[in-house]
């Protein structure tokens, strides 16, 4: 005989939406907080459409295709609803726009838990001719002001804390590989950017850790990243986890002081990734070349690819310097607010599906 399994009220029901009540105001004065500081730091705020030509072209992140029809019903083109705002963003700036933020609904398949939801709320805002540490210091005073609007002195998420009013710890990926794994990570990336992945196994059969025969090095780096360094990040204070290797960077630029890494750094409090920004690589060149690569793996792992936007490329020929980030929205009101799952700040989650 099988073990009955409890139903789950729905969030409609009103003794959960009185429960949930308490973190939909805080979202709500959370997101006003932030338009006031965007808007206080000459921001325009921006509007894309969801539907995409491309939903982006990472290799592990999966998207939802529709179909375009004509007025007489016609097949016309396949579409997504977008994984992010960015290529609509970066078309903003190539046409001269200076400072954007966008508060972004996007969609993301094959992701749901306490901490993913297949539709959430992206934060993304972008500065033009300014650094990417400029980025950081955004990130700073909004984690600052999502515990101040919620009369917070700290950001929590089951049972552990991190204190936004302090200064954060900012460290390397290869700093963080070496104190959390002992691992020198980038002996395993060459100058040119390409990387040895007997070298990184060996390193990890070295402290232990589980290498597959067909593990890449792209999927070696993230069971270290995941398993060794995220769990340490961002307790008692925010961790910055800055300069990626490149091959891990697909839309950052290389560093100018060491072309092994990128640009690229993100945000961590509660050991929960908030935050993911770059200085922003400009090359159409380069970064076809990128998403080529990345489609290849996709194909690989996944046997499927995802169309280049080639309006995305001619776009980026005429865009200048800029640096750019994308926050979970979500995420940040989950920490400022106590809550235990990201649906919970949710006005409406998506239907449950796949049990």
């Amino acid at each position: 005989m099988k073990p009955s399994i409890a139903k789950v009220s729905p969030w409609w029901t009103p003794s959960v939406h009185s429960d949930r009540r308490p973190f939909l105001i805080g979202r709500n004065a959370i997101q006003s907080a932030l338009r006031g500081y965007f808007l206080s730091e000459d921001f325009l705020e921006v509007d894309t459409a969801t539907l995409q030509v491309s939903p982006g072209n990472e290799a592990h992140l999966h998207a939802f295709a529709t179909e375009a029809l004509t007025t007489d019903g016609q097949k016309a083109a396949p579409l997504y609803l977008h994984t992010s705002p960015e290529f609509a963003c970066k078309k903003l700036l190539s046409a001269g726009e200076q400072r954007i933020a966008c508060f972004a609904h996007v969609y993301r398949n094959r992701e749901r838990g306490p901490l993913h939801h297949p539709e959430f709320t992206m934060l993304e805002w972008y500065r033009v001719d300014e650094s990417y540490e400029s980025l950081m210091m955004d990130c700073v005073r909004i984690l600052a002001l999502a515990a101040e609007t919620t009369k917070t002195t700290r950001l929590t998420y089951r049972g552990s804390a991190c204190d936004p009013f302090v200064g954060p710890d900012r460290i390397s990926v290869a700093a963080a590989f070496d104190r959390y794994a002992g691992i020198d990570l980038l002996a395993s990336v060459a100058t040119d950017g390409a990387t040895d992945r007997a070298h990184l196994a060996s390193e990890m059969k070295r402290i232990g850790m589980r290498v597959a025969d067909d593990d890449g090095w792209a999927d070696l780096f993230s069971r270290v990243l995941v398993e060794k360094v995220e769990p340490q990040l961002g307790f008692g204070r925010v961790t910055i986890l800055d300069e990626y290797p490149v091959s891990e960077a697909a839309l950052a630029r290389p560093s100018a002081h060491d072309p092994r890494v990128a640009e690229r750094f993100e945000v961590y409090a509660c050991g929960v990734e908030l935050a993911n920004g770059f200085g922003e690589l400009t090359n159409p060149a380069e970064q076809r070349r990128r998403f080529e690569i990345e489609m290849s793996e996709k194909a690989r792992i996944y046997g499927e690819t995802y169309p280049i936007d080639e309006d995305f490329l001619d776009a980026l020929a005429i865009m200048p310097e800029a640096s750019g980030i994308a926050l979970g929205f979500d995420r940040l009101v989950m920490l400022a607010t106590g809550a235990s799952r990201i649906d919970q700040v949710m006005w409406a989650p998506v239907a449950e599906y796949g049990r």
